[in-house]
């Protein structure tokens, strides 16, 4: 269940996603196979190779990548999650969701 993210904060994320940007989305959500934590960042791309090329930086894997057809991305969380926004530069979404 995802919660926390306004309704133009997701159109936004939909629309760069599409156009082949390599695109950021943090919002609370809650899946019980996570215990502990509280938030997710999806990493979405309409290029998956583009995706997947940009994750190699971070040791994320290509068969990660959830192969969603419209909105593929790599969902993020734990410490992986806080270390690769920091890299980032996505103050906002560190200071708003309290993972700094």
């Amino acid at each position: 269940m995802a919660f926390g993210v306004k309704r133009e904060e997701l159109i936004a994320w939909k629309k760069s996603v599409e156009n082949g940007k390599i695109s950021f989305l943090t919002h609370y959500w809650q899946d019980e196979r996570f215990p502990g934590c509280n938030t997710v960042t999806k990493v979405g791309c309409s290029d998956i190779d583009k995706l997947a090329e940009w994750g190699k930086q971070y040791q994320l894997l290509p068969q990660w990548i959830h192969r969603d057809e419209t909105y593929p991305h790599f969902d993020l969380f734990g410490e992986k999650q806080r270390e690769i926004l920091l890299a980032e530069r996505k103050e906002e979404q560190l200071s708003r969701f309290s993972l700094i």
